[in-house]
């Protein structure tokens, strides 16, 4: 370990403190990480293992036997997790026939005594964890490559966090990981559970144009200010958003209400009508509110919601030509190829002037979409990611929801959803429903091309094929878009570069 990385200190009152800490390291711990287990007999290795297991099972009750004369055990939890216990070898060449490095390549090892292989374990991976006697109880020292010291750092921060706002003894469990720098813990204490948000603030990426990354020219909230001081305004104005129990914008902590699991979705992944429809009308009803402009943030600070201007949207759609299209075609496009495309969508970006604008939510859609039985009216349907939330087009958020991205809605029910919205519009003197559709045409197009180039993105950038499924799907909707006559010339482009369109 480096001089400059100091270990971590945690006095360990009792056996539900050592339970704790191994609840708290399961959500640290990374596949490639290696936990060494140092202590004597009786000094609550055991103990520790076993609640590090079971929190990463998600099985309180989980089976965990020794692995004093298997030496090894294996589980397949969310992270794979191979327990050993190697106090009984004799020599460290026993060790090849475990095949440490092949365990750590997609899981985390737990050794206990792992003296006999210090030599061999992969210093850059691993965390020492050494438990001792102190009067009634223990004290715990770790050390762990700056890598891993973040991590454990920012877990334990957390649990400080819970402490200091009445809840420090509160069972967490992994929820999600979110694509960003954001993931989402189940905080369960002896009222109702709660979430935890934990947005760490995200290194500055490449610059990408004048001076910018992607994120900020496409407007990505950097930090939990935007969550809070959205939620508080769709609360304020009768919808049904998470509340905020306790927050620490500076660090990016939240600790939030849980709306539950109940989303818009059948058991067959298949959309529900009834509460599409539902959800469209709470959309209808948000594009009735006052646009906001800056909010006040919960720390004393406010924050402005950003526009959907001409930089972000261009920016968005500049994946299409930048990771779609060289992955079809096997080359990259020309400099004259892209600035034909670009002008295109200077052209339609133009034709939104004097468009409806107003509170954008970015990603109105059934992953975010959380379903309130006990609720009435548009509060039937809880909102849960707005955090990236601009002001624009408000067609662009019916577009996400009538064309969702992950779910196949079939042609009828898309016409059945736009209907049901522009009914509930139709009474607003201001609405103006022809420039609403051509509105809506275009930013489904824009949504669609964005989301052929994540697609893509997401499979040869960050490995992760599975996003692929999506894309038949895109391009119905992406078809559909087309249809507009607004959008022929571009219909137009995008065939000449090879892309195909079923009518």
């Amino acid at each position: 370990m480096s001089e400059d990385v100091l270990p971590i200190t945690i006095s360990l009152a009792g056996e539900e403190d050592t339970i704790r800490l191994g609840e708290d390291l399961a959500l640290a711990l990374k596949p490639g990480d290696c936990l060494a287990l140092i202590g004597d007999l009786g000094a609550g290795k055991s103990t520790l293992a076993r609640a590090f297991i079971r929190a990463m099972a998600g099985q309180p009750d989980l089976e965990v036997p020794s692995p004093t004369f298997t030496i090894i055990q294996t589980y397949a939890a969310r992270i794979p997790v191979a327990h050993l216990d190697l106090y009984r070898l004799s020599d460290v060449s026993e060790l090849d026939e475990l095949g440490i490095d092949e365990l750590l390549e997609d899981g985390v090892c737990l050794i206990e005594w792992p003296e006999i292989a210090a030599d061999i374990l992969p210093p850059a991976q691993t965390i020492k964890l050494r438990l001792t006697h102190s009067g009634e109880g223990r004290v715990a020292v770790m050390e762990a490559p700056a890598q891993q010291k973040a991590r454990l750092d920012r877990v334990f921060g957390i649990r400080k966090f819970l402490a200091q706002n009445g809840r420090g003894d509160a069972v967490r469990r992994f929820l999600s990981g979110d694509a960003s720098t954001r993931a989402y813990e189940t905080i369960s204490t002896d009222g109702p559970d709660l979430i935890l948000m934990d947005w760490r603030r995200p290194m500055r990426g490449a610059i990408v144009a004048d001076g910018k990354t992607y994120a900020e020219i496409a407007h990505l909230a950097q930090d939990a200010r935007s969550f809070v001081a959205i939620g508080d305004y769709l609360r304020h104005c009768g919808f049904c958003a998470p509340e905020i129990l306790a927050a620490d914008t500076d660090q990016g902590i939240l600790l939030l209400e849980n709306l539950g699991q109940e989303g818009v979705l059948a058991s067959d992944g298949t959309p529900m009508e009834d509460r599409y429809l539902q959800s469209v009308a709470c959309l209808a009803a948000l594009h009735e509110t006052p646009r906001p402009a800056l909010l006040p943030v919960s720390d004393g600070s406010t924050y402005e919601v950003p526009p959907f201007d001409r930089q972000a949207m261009k920016i968005e759609v500049s994946l299409l030509v930048e990771w779609y299209l060289p992955h079809k075609r096997g080359k990259p496009l020309t400099d004259s190829e892209k600035n034909d495309y670009n002008a295109l969508w200077d052209g339609l970006i133009d034709s939104l002037a004097g468009c409806e604008t107003g509170l954008v939510l970015r990603d109105f859609h059934s992953p975010n979409l959380i379903w309130q039985p006990q609720n009435s009216g548009i509060r039937q349907v809880g909102l849960i990611d707005f955090q990236d939330a601009m002001i624009g087009p408000t067609a662009y958020d019916l577009a996400s929801i009538v064309q969702d991205a992950r779910v196949t809605i079939e042609p009828v029910l898309q016409a059945r959803l736009l209907l049901h919205y522009l009914e509930s519009r139709r009474n607003t003197p201001s609405f103006d429903e022809a420039a609403f559709l051509k509105a809506f045409a275009i930013m489904s197009a824009q949504r669609n091309c964005k989301l052929a180039g994540i697609w893509v993105r997401l499979l040869e950038r960050d490995r992760k094929p599975g996003y692929m499924k999506h894309m038949p799907r895109t391009f119905r909707y992406l078809t559909a878009a087309f249809s507009h006559p607004e959008l022929v010339p571009l219909r137009d482009w995008c065939v000449r570069m090879g892309m195909e369109f079923n009518d």
